[in-house]
């Protein structure tokens, strides 16, 4: 068996850092995104604009250039495009390196990652059935009770007929 790699290693450890900040693909702005892009800008694997670094986040508008609010009243806040598109080309870069690790050990020992994933199917098929009959039992219950509540008497009693009133 060859060595797994220290960086393969490292994303297997617990961290109990939690930010709890804004969060790019589940991973906090503040802490996490906006130091990381400051050293790829710093070492010259990036070019993001300093403006998007120094206000990340921006106030969205509409196409007519007027603020723009979510369904709930609130304003939209959006990532700057230069973060959102790094944190996109790291996250498609991240997957495609994961792709390749499992990739490599597949390649080096077939028989054993085959068997792997045979032990685990078989190891997840009564997890599974257990799961379907449960879900079987809540979505029958929940059916009955839907039932019951349709043919139930009302139990409020009618709204009174409004009276027409004139002056």
């Amino acid at each position: 068996m060859s060595e797994t790699p220290t960086y393969i290693k490292a994303l297997l450890q617990p961290n109990g850092k939690k930010p709890a900040g804004r969060r790019i693909w589940s991973l906090d702005l503040e802490s996490i995104w906006l130091p990381f892009l400051t050293a790829t800008n710093l070492q010259g694997d990036t070019a993001i604009p300093v403006d998007a670094l120094g206000a990340p986040l921006r106030l969205a508008y509409n196409q007519d250039n007027s603020v723009k609010f979510s369904r709930t009243g609130r304003p939209v806040i959006r990532v700057a495009k230069p973060i959102a598109d790094s944190v996109k080309l790291v996250r498609e870069n991240f997957a495609a390196n994961i792709l390749a690790y499992a990739n490599e050990v597949a390649e080096k020992d077939p028989k054993g990652f085959e068997a792997l994933q045979r032990n685990a199917f078989k190891a997840g098929k009564p997890i599974n059935a257990a799961d379907r009959e449960a879900l079987s039992k809540a979505v029958a219950e929940a059916q009955k009770k839907a039932m019951e509540e349709a043919t139930a008497e009302p139990t409020a009693p009618a709204p009174a007929e409004k009276e027409l009133v004139t002056a």
